[in-house]
């Protein structure tokens, strides 16, 4: 069975995940952190929890499926 159910998250968790795929924080302006990894830049907003429509837009952004991110969560 698939787990593509999308777990609440904060921006913490994200930037550890992404992390774990090659992204780096860059910088942070306001509330929103940027991450990148060679071109592909992320912008993560800094809040607890990311709204569900923006965490899956950066998970699309990052290459990687619902199910993938679940993994990656559930692993740090």
């Amino acid at each position: 069975m698939t787990n593509k159910r999308l777990l609440p998250v904060s921006a913490k968790d994200m930037i550890k995940v992404f992390s774990k795929i090659g992204y780096q924080i860059e910088r942070q302006r306001g509330s929103h952190v940027v991450m990148s990894k060679g071109e592909e830049i992320l912008i993560i907003p800094n809040h607890n929890p990311v709204s569900k429509g923006t965490e899956r837009e950066l998970i699309k952004d990052a290459g990687l499926t619902v199910e993938e991110f679940n993994n990656l969560l559930k692993k740090h």
